[in-house]
């Protein structure tokens, strides 16, 4: 059953993401992504600054050890993200008047990056599948929260793929149809989390705080940058609104889980 578990949640985040950012893009992208990215980022760091690292300093591991590992997590995805390994840009044409780029400047970096973005995709979800299954081999409740968490990221980081590959001159079909190609691999990695990571259950405190580094990196070096723009003071609040229930839902669950 747990195996059902970690497919049904990668799949949700690797592929059923895919679909829904689509949607956005192609329909109501300039009125939802700002508010999902809000959303995103107190979903991240509630799950898991809230439950994930609580959970895996509550296994008594050595504090010190996973405080190691949260760094080492930290500095991995970094360099990651340094090769183009582990893109979550959401940038698109037009979208800060500040850099003063000839016109067409996105589509031609665009245009470069599409398939290093399909590549880079495709690792992220991998680890993303592998750090899902981590979650449900330790608690299964913890499997969906985790699972929630990587869908809000999800969303708003395929859309902005969807942009990129769309400026690279891919057809709306293909970029759909190579998105959720990329998005398989969150299935892959989480079957095989589950059995390469099974059998060393005394090692699941250490993939927790993997995961948690993951979610406040992304939180912290890509989403909040993006938050962090001169708006007027509706929109800032507009911003804490959604950022705030993004904490509170993760919050609202954890309590839940507590009171049971």
């Amino acid at each position: 059953m747990t195996l059902l578990f970690i497919v049904l949640a990668t799949f949700a985040g690797g592929v059923l993401s895919v679909f829904i950012a689509a949607f956005l893009t192609y329909q109501v992208l300039g009125r939802v992504v700002p508010h999902m990215v809000s959303l995103s980022t107190g979903v991240l760091l509630g799950t898991a600054l809230l439950h994930v690292l609580p959970e895996a300093f509550e296994s008594h591991t050595d504090a010190h050890e996973l405080f190691l590992t949260l760094l080492v997590g930290l500095l991995f995805f970094f360099m990651l993200e340094k090769a183009e390994l582990y893109r979550h840009g959401h940038h698109h044409e037009g979208d800060d008047p500040a850099h003063h780029h000839h016109h067409g400047f996105d589509a031609q970096q665009a245009g470069r990056g599409g398939w290093s973005v399909l590549v880079g995709d495709s690792i992220h979800n991998f680890c993303d599948g592998i750090l899902i299954a981590a979650a449900f081999l330790t608690d299964v409740q913890l499997g969906w929260i985790t699972a929630i968490a990587a869908i809000a990221h999800e969303i708003p980081q395929e859309v902005g793929d969807t942009i990129v590959l769309l400026n690279a001159g891919f057809s709306r079909t293909r970029a759909l149809l190579y998105n959720a190609l990329s998005g398989v691999a969150a299935v892959v990695g989480g079957v095989l989390g589950y059995y390469v990571i099974g059998p060393f259950q005394d090692l699941l405190p250490y993939f927790l705080v993997a995961a948690s580094s993951s979610f406040i990196y992304i939180a912290v070096a890509d989403l909040i940058p993006q938050l962090q723009r001169r708006l007027h003071w509706r929109e800032t609040l507009s911003q804490l609104i959604w950022l705030a229930a993004g904490l509170g839902s993760i919050s609202l669950i954890v309590s839940g889980m507590h009171a049971h």
